[in-house]
């Protein structure tokens, strides 16, 4: 992310099954022989969808039920931390699970009982004011700093398991006894996040609060980049409701988050908190519209639908310029996002790729998660990435990270939550739009994008 916190975020091989591993081994048998270059559309994008969500099934961190914040197939993790969770990327996990589920690809009553380890675990887990930590040690359900003054609470990494919440939440409400338990749990999790407090008595949300160190992080939430949806989830809060100025003033900056610029004669609409005029990395895209619908999503602001178009539209012909004349880049090789990158001596780092922080370095779940938007391009994208690049790229989890063909060629064979969670969600909203509609029906979310000023 081109925020500090979102550039922090820092810290397989073969053709595998595509099938969920309780399945039958006939069915894996024949997935297995399936020809990689003959897939039809619907085939090609379940085979994506089915084998990405078991980063939040099969690989899950045991103990907590919850998303791994990184997993790496060869087992070798820095500072053996492979029982590190993440908050935001457990809820885009959580929708996963529930286009998983719906699906049929994991059974009803298994995906329930995993949703309900998971809110026991975030139940007894420490919150700050109701907001989680940004990580969470899965085995002991302690905090595990991000950074030396980042121990307590994070209110973005927080809106975005919240956003899974109230997933999880409509989806299982009208179910049976258990799963009506369940979306008991997620609404009491959900309701109980003090969003006002965050505001530190001013007109805007601070990203941070610690028991040790306060507001010292002093990091308001101002726009625009991947926290829209944290103003929305603030803003929704029953009991604790944001005031609208507070986003007017903070988020908007008085108005000042409007842009007259273009970039390849496409208006980027909105000002990006970057360096240039050629829009930020394409996960500011994906993270706030998981389950907010941005079609038909207006203020006096934006037309959110068009902001997101032109964003991906923008960051597609930037790597068809291509003005440092990368290879990797070509008509269906393209995405830039923030993801693992490839270092000096084909090393493994981590940045927000974009065309500020241009390294030659493709992430799959760029184009694959703006398939909502730029649906032909990104289809064309996800056939590249698994026929002509699958022994490449292709993993037990999905399509590996990221990938450079600059030189020798590279990729980097690991995999982070929060690339692997939009992919799955992203294709579902294109294919059936699931996770839209069960967000968006939600009555309190309704209420607060009205009190925002929002048509929708």
């Amino acid at each position: 992310m081109t925020n500090y916190k979102s550039i922090l975020s820092f810290l397989l091989i073969g053709f595998v099954l595509f099938s969920c591993k309780n399945e039958s081994n006939k069915e894996e048998q024949e997935l297995e022989k399936t020809d990689t270059s003959s897939l039809s559309r619907e085939v090609l994008l379940d085979t994506v969808q089915k084998q990405t969500l078991k980063y939040f099934w099969d690989y899950a961190e045991p103990n907590s039920g919850m998303a791994r914040e990184r997993y790496h197939p060869d087992g070798e993790y820095p500072k053996n931390d492979s029982h590190v969770v993440t908050t935001g990327g457990s809820g885009f996990g959580l929708m996963a699970i529930v286009s998983g589920t719906e699906r049929k690809w994991i059974e009803r009553d298994s995906a329930v009982a995993r949703l309900d380890k998971i809110a026991d675990f975030l139940a007894n887990a420490p919150r700050f004011h109701g907001v989680w930590p940004h990580w969470l040690n899965g085995e002991t359900g302690e905090v595990q700093a991000f950074s030396d003054k980042d121990n307590g609470g994070d209110l973005v990494e927080t809106s975005f398991l919240a956003q899974g919440f109230i997933v999880v939440r409509e989806y299982l409400k009208n179910g049976n006894e258990q799963e009506k338990a369940v979306a008991a749990k997620y609404d009491k999790l959900w309701k109980g996040i003090e969003w006002e407090w965050y505001t530190n008595n001013k007109n805007g949300l601070y990203w941070h609060w610690s028991p040790d160190y306060q507001w010292e992080m002093d990091f308001m939430i101002e726009g625009y980049n991947e926290c829209l949806i944290t103003y929305v989830m603030a803003a929704s809060s029953p009991d604790h409701a944001i005031d609208a100025k507070a986003y007017h003033d903070g988020w908007a900056r008085s108005g000042d988050i409007v842009s007259d610029k273009e970039a390849y004669g496409i208006p980027l609409i909105l000002k990006h908190n970057t360096r240039g005029d050629k829009a930020g990395p394409l996960f500011w895209a994906h993270y706030s519209y998981l389950g907010l619908n941005p079609k038909g999503l207006e203020d006096k602001y934006a037309n959110y639908w068009d902001l997101n178009v032109n964003h991906t539209r923008i960051n597609y012909e930037y790597t068809q310029e291509n003005p440092k004349n990368f290879e990797t880049y070509t008509e269906n090789s393209w995405g830039l996002t923030a993801s693992y990158t490839r270092n000096e001596n084909d090393g493994i780092g981590y940045t927000a790729h974009s065309p500020d922080t241009d390294r030659g370095v493709v992430s799959p779940t760029a184009a694959i998660s703006s398939i909502p938007y730029t649906p032909e391009l990104s289809m064309k994208a996800m056939r590249y990435f698994f026929e002509d690049q699958n022994e490449l790229l292709w993993g037990p989890a999905g399509f590996y990270d990221a990938f450079s063909l600059d030189g020798e060629d590279w990729a980097a064979q690991r995999y982070l939550a929060i690339d692997q969670g939009p992919m799955v969600v992203m294709i579902e909203n294109y294919r059936s739009g699931l996770i839209w509609d069960l967000f968006m029906g939600a009555p309190e979310v309704q209420d607060g994008l009205n009190n925002l000023g929002f048509s929708y």
